[in-house]
């Protein structure tokens, strides 16, 4: 009557051998690389005007909305290489700081980049830095995903209108490349 027991214990026995022998013999699945990322470092600032008599209106923080029109180029010196435009709409009043409207846009010209980066301010707080959303992009940059940190330059001169350093870090999901352009 001790048959059943020998049964029972010699199919639990098969089994975990088996599962040892599996886990042993088996292939190890092949890891998926990580979605590349591509770092670029940016500075925005005042297009130069021709005529000292035309000066572009700024909102102040306090009267309501931040509409401003920039160039994008590749050093902190006005003399740069200009790689694109800066364009944006934001309202730094508390009540909107999480307004999806708080938009800045990103425009590239350039041999390597063609194309746009939509970036979010969902938490704007005056600061001198802020570390902003990269919800999308068109082109070179279609469904980029990341992290825009701005930043009030260091590389100011005297009585010059604000440079802003911007440093993206993009991810780039589905695709097999490591870089672009």
């Amino acid at each position: 009557m001790m048959l059943p027991g020998f049964i029972f214990c010699a199919a639990v026995l098969l089994a975990t051998l088996t599962v040892i022998l599996l886990a042993l013999v088996s292939p190890v699945p092949e890891r998926k690389p990580s979605p590349p990322w591509l770092d670029l470092s940016l500075y925005i600032q005042q297009p130069h005007i021709a005529s000292s008599n035309a000066h572009q209106p700024v909102a102040q923080a306090d009267t309501g909305a931040f509409i401003f029109h920039r160039k994008l180029t590749e050093g902190p010196e006005n003399t740069s290489r200009v790689v694109g435009k800066a364009q944006g709409f934001i309202i730094p009043m508390e009540d909107f700081a999480q307004s999806a409207f708080n938009i800045i846009y990103l425009t590239f010209h350039t041999p390597e980049y063609s194309g746009s980066l939509s970036v979010q301010a969902k938490h704007v707080s005056h600061k001198d830095r802020e570390e902003l959303t990269v919800m999308g992009g068109t082109g070179s940059f279609a469904f980029a995903r990341g992290l825009a940190d701005f930043a009030q330059s260091d590389q100011q001169s005297p009585g010059a209108e604000s440079t802003y350093h911007v440093k993206l870090q993009l991810r780039f999901p589905n695709q097999s490349r490591t870089t672009l352009g």
